[in-house]
């Protein structure tokens, strides 16, 4: 009853308070973690994310999180993997548009460029009732920011590098007090040439990668309005088109093609109140995608709306309801589907020092109300000193996954019999600041979490089709922490993270269970930067354990461990226009590595890059 209650509130109220001055808003998007307490969130800062503009998000995230990524060779399929889940496992957004797959159920990370966006935060644990479907292991946030009052703007951006990789990008955008508008293009090309030794051939001899070359192509709009006092507009549009040779395993020739391009369309409106604000979103998203000559396609149409508002100074509210309308027409079947969402949460400042939140969700697809997802977290701030503070962040809750359209409609094989995945997940958290001259923020997290009626697809005679057999249990530990200290003129910056992750297979044998395929229980990655007048130095690391190659673990992968290195010259300039200049070598020493089994990765490479401020 008051999950309607919330939801009838949303459809039928708008705010009537006395309104809010826009003049300092730029473009209005709630914090990702406002409800989010006792909950891991790790957001990228703008530099970091400008200095991985011409790579893939894949990229960023293997070399600057504790998210490990299957990658299928340099420039092929990346897919994440959090705390042990799968690719599936992960819910990813684009200015709070959901755009994995409805067929696949996931994204590839190696065709979403790092230059199309603005912001990237990364939601770690299940937080289905936050975010709904997918969100079992966690969830990825891509956000576009415009600002209002800031003239005109341009950028050109020109990257050359190892393997024929040439990419270029242009941005420009204009905005006064009540428009602003922001566009931006770019080209990605690599002939991905390089050398490795292949293992499947006697001797190991020296080889060179055949059909792998990839380009992409994609134009980004980002529009926003103040349309008076109390309410703005919102709309970005986000069109990539990528054709690629799919780079062989060692040992084979095919000369496989695969073209994907998608169109996404998001439009916000917000009505502003003293304590309130309604929100109306709607999205558009078509992907295709030709394997040879077999074209799939997807469609997908999102109408949602809420209503977040305030009850004193303590009590903070939302609530909503967003529907999904799926229309897919693959290579071996049509289906359509229809999914409805009812959600609401709430946070409590009990004090300065303590916050809770709790989270409610209602699912309903195929006619059927399930599952319910509820989640509850708090922070706790249990000491501060003059420099010092001790955060502690606990949370418990539920998260799901609905069979893909693939799951349930694939000819033959498809079984539309399956059940939802469902986990329950927790996990505890402490985070210490220090500030000062040796300044730091460190976090370590313990988590659980437990997946049921996890989907895998198993052979039945001659035909693969998928189950709900498997369960599995996670559990790891992350440790995450930033260090700044001056020496001299010298700016000092550290950056360290390690992982252990146990993801354990308990459906073959509960007593001696299994570490899944393909999932690392060590991960670390680790930057020093030091920077001096507009100088930088950089160097970076990043180390992936073992990984078994299938189940029962009778065959590894070894680890690796890769270094990058650059320079960056931030503060040149002529006039008011400012050119940083950087140089980057990835894969420092030259490491011969795998992260699959049989996909060769490229060894040492360079970068050179040139942006232009307008």
């Amino acid at each position: 009853m008051t999950l309607l209650f919330w939801v009838v509130s949303v459809i039928g109220f708008v705010p009537t308070q006395d309104t809010v001055s826009l003049e300092q808003v730029e473009v209005y998007a709630p914090p990702l973690d406002r409800f989010a307490q006792g909950q891991k969130v790790v957001k990228f800062d703008s530099e970091l994310l400008e200095a991985y503009a011409a790579r893939s998000l894949g990229d960023l995230l293997q070399e600057q999180s504790p998210v490990f990524v299957r990658q299928y060779g340099a420039g092929m399929l990346a897919s994440p993997s959090f705390r042990g889940t799968s690719a599936g496992h992960t819910a990813l957004f684009w200015n709070g548009l959901p755009i994995n797959s409805p067929s696949l159920g996931q994204s590839d990370l190696s065709i979403l460029p790092v230059e199309a966006i603005d912001q990237a935060q990364l939601h770690f644990g299940s937080s289905g009732a936050l975010f709904g479907n997918e969100a079992i292991g966690g969830s990825l946030h891509m956000n576009s920011k415009t600002d209002f009052r800031k003239g005109f703007r341009g950028k050109i951006a020109q990257t050359f590098g190892s393997f024929g990789l040439f990419n270029s990008a242009f941005s420009g955008g204009f905005s006064s007090k009540k428009f602003s508008s922001k566009s931006r293009f770019y080209r990605q090309f690599v002939q991905n040439d390089f050398s490795f030794r292949d293992i499947s051939q006697p001797g190991t001899p020296e080889v060179k990668a055949q059909n792998a070359a990839a380009e992409q192509l994609g134009f980004v709009q980002d529009l926003a309005w103040n349309l008076n006092s109390k309410s703005q507009l919102k709309a970005a549009f986000w069109w990539n088109k990528a054709d690629r040779e799919i780079q062989p395993v060692m040992g084979s020739n095919t000369t496989d093609q695969q073209s994907d391009e998608s169109f996404r369309a998001v439009l916000d409106y917000f009505r502003f109140s003293g304590k309130s604000i309604w929100n109306l979103k709607t999205g558009w998203i078509q992907d295709k995608m030709i394997f040879n000559e077999s074209l799939n396609q997807t469609r997908q149409f999102f109408a949602a709306s809420d209503w977040d508002f305030s009850k004193g100074d303590r009590l903070q509210f939302k609530a909503g309801v967003r529907g999904t309308f799926v229309q897919g027409d693959l290579s071996t079947y049509s289906a359509t589907d229809q999914r409805f969402e009812f959600y609401q949460s709430a946070r409590y400042d009990a004090s300065e020092d303590l916050s809770l939140s709790v989270n409610l969700r209602q699912f309903a697809y195929l006619d059927n109300f399930v599952p319910f997802l509820p989640s509850i977290g708090g922070d706790w701030k249990f000491w501060e000193g003059d420099q010092q503070e001790f955060l502690l962040k606990a949370s418990v809750g539920k998260g799901f996954k609905v069979p893909t359209l693939n799951d349930r409609f694939w000819s033959p094989g498809g079984n539309p019999d399956l059940l939802p995945e469902e986990s329950v997940s927790g996990e505890i958290g402490l985070n210490w600041t220090k500030t000062g001259a040796f300044s730091w923020d460190q976090s370590l997290t313990y988590y659980r979490m437990q997946v049921n009626n996890w989907i895998i697809w198993m052979p039945q005679g001659s035909v693969w089709s998928p189950e709900n057999i498997r369960e599995v249990q996670n559990q790891g530990i992350e440790y995450q922490g930033k260090g700044n200290r001056k020496i001299g003129l010298v700016d000092m910056e550290i950056g360290l993270s390690y992982t252990f992750s146990q993801a354990l297979d308990l459906t073959s044998e509960p007593t001696n269970p299994r570490q899944l395929p393909y999932t690392p229980k060590h991960q670390a990655n680790g930057s020093l930067i030091a920077a001096y007048a507009g100088f930088s130095l950089n160097l970076g690391t990043f180390y992936v354990g073992q990984r078994a190659i299938g189940t029962g673990n009778a065959r590894v992968l070894d680890s690796y461990q890769l270094w990058n290195a650059g320079l960056r010259f931030s503060d040149l300039k002529w006039g008011k226009t400012r050119f940083p200049l950087s140089f980057q070598v990835l894969n420092l020493l030259d490491k011969d590595y795998q992260v699959l089994y049989l996909r060769a990765m490229p060894g040492r490479s360079f970068q050179l890059n040139l942006t232009i401020h307008l």
